[in-house]
């Protein structure tokens, strides 16, 4: 007989999701990554849920952008967390550079 699993609380859940944006995010070797929920900022908004992390900034820096124009860092960004944002992550704020920019 197995034990039911309870569900997840906010906070948990909130953190499950940054966690699994770092993971997929460390695919680029930042040596700059900084995650900023700014869900409550959009309270009232579409794609909000009470509760959940729906919007997120993220700064990032690695040499994988070097090179690279804002759009193609974006997509890069985005392609790396398309799981997520097909998960219920409704909007990225991206700011996206190479070492010593």
């Amino acid at each position: 007989m197995s034990t039911p699993v309870p569900p997840l609380s906010t906070d948990d859940a909130i953190s499950q999701r940054l966690a699994r944006v770092r993971a997929a995010l460390a695919e680029l070797s930042p040596s700059v990554l900084e995650l900023e929920d700014e869900s409550h900022r959009h309270e009232g908004h579409g794609g909000h849920r009470p509760g959940q992390l729906t919007h997120l900034r993220v700064r990032i820096v690695a040499q994988a952008f070097a090179g690279q124009n804002r759009l193609a860092r974006h997509r890069l960004v985005n392609g790396l967390l398309a799981d997520e944002l097909a998960r219920g992550l409704h909007a990225l704020a991206i700011e996206a550079k190479a070492p010593g920019e």
